[in-house]
């Protein structure tokens, strides 16, 4: 297929509330989709960098502008000899940057699955056509206001909580929850990098709660970290923010520093990167999950796609979409007794409501070849 043009838009759309993690608190999703037009069709795409470098390196300002300068011509001057497949190979020299990556491939791979008539989940080799559903709970200012959150979760009926977790809110809120709800709750935490070698006896106190798994709990550059720190503690320590490519999983998995690995196709560059992640782990009985990053309807549709495939073996955070927005981007994604379908329609199975996207956009831009 040939590139024609790429339509940058940039939307603001209102969370229920607000979301706070270790590094941040966010009332607002501020992000940017691709919308791809080929000469066999359109495609679309979130690109999953937040409005600041907190997360990782990446920001959506930052995201656009490489996109536009450099990787956009190199993908228009291929002609007719695009691929969703040639995209990788193609910016390859661009170092970093795979989240914007990952937008542009995925818009696409979304165009080229459209025009073959081809769902997500069948290219992908999903197995199943539906997921389990996991919900991630915010820091909160008191224990009460957490259980109230946590209590609704429950009753709404997903199937798994994890505790976004920092210094200071981690021993007592994880007591809490699992005393209230006993040891069948499937609970995990999530630290987002905010401990040090430091702390790890501080995290050892964790493994009393019989716990899933502990997410990224010290710097993502610090592997050998999380290696000693999985030999410290009997929680399965899981690698998040670390996990970049199909070959440092390898590297994370060999070293014993991933026990368990959170696969986020914007972090590691891709769904192709991610489906590499997925049989790598696969092939070393490392259980992998599907991680977000406050997808609107349009990345939300992918990840369950991804999350479909057979070593997804844990709820992900792939939550219905009235978990974050009183009014999703696409028709939204309805949980159902604590799983949420997989899309089987061409491409990534949805389309966004126009005039919500004019609702909520704050900016939109056509690169042209």
């Amino acid at each position: 297929m040939k590139l024609e043009a790429v339509e940058l838009i940039r939307l603001n759309v209102p969370l229920k509330s607000a979301f706070r993690t270790s590094f941040s608190s966010v009332n607002t999703h501020e992000v940017v989709w691709a919308h791809a037009i080929t000469d066999s069709g359109e495609g679309w795409a979130e690109c999953g960098a937040n409005d600041r470098p907190d997360y990782s390196s990446e920001y959506h300002t930052g995201a656009m502008a490489v996109l536009k300068q450099f990787m956009l011509p190199d993908l228009f001057a291929l002609g007719n000899d695009l691929t969703a497949e040639s995209v990788t190979p193609t910016l390859e020299w661009i170092k970093g940057h795979r989240m914007a990556k990952a937008a542009i491939e995925t818009a696409l791979l979304d165009a080229q699955l459209r025009a073959a008539n081809t769902s997500f989940a069948t290219y992908l080799g999903a197995t199943k056509t539906k997921v389990p559903a996991g919900v991630s709970v915010g820091i909160m200012d008191s224990l009460p206001e957490l259980m109230e959150y946590v209590e609704r979760y429950l009753n709404e009926g997903y199937v798994r909580i994890k505790l976004k977790i920092e210094p200071g809110w981690d021993y007592e809120p994880v007591k809490l929850v699992r005393e209230t709800y006993g040891d069948d709750l499937l609970l995990q935490v999530d630290a987002n990098t905010a401990y040090t070698r430091n702390d790890f006896d501080l995290l050892k106190r964790l493994d009393e709660f019989n716990l899933l798994l502990i997410e990224q709990p010290i710097n993502e550059e610090d592997m050998l970290g999380h290696a000693k720190l999985a030999d410290y503690i009997e929680t399965p320590v899981c690698l998040d923010e670390t996990i970049i490519s199909a070959d440092i999983a390898r590297d994370a998995i060999e070293l014993g520093a991933a026990e368990i690995i959170n696969i986020k196709p914007s972090r590691v560059g891709g769904y192709l990167e991610s489906k590499k992640i997925h049989d790598v782990s696969v092939a070393n009985n490392i259980p992998v999950w599907c991680g977000g990053m406050l997808e609107t309807g349009i990345g939300r549709a992918a990840n369950l796609a991804l999350a479909a495939m057979p070593g997804f073996t844990l709820p992900g955070d792939t939550s219905a979409s009235s978990r974050y927005f009183e009014v999703d981007t696409t028709t939204p994604f309805v949980l159902v007794d604590g799983h949420i379908d997989v899309p089987t329609g061409p491409g990534i199975g949805v389309d966004p409501i126009a005039e919500i996207v004019d609702r909520y956009a704050v900016s939109r831009e056509w690169i042209k070849a």
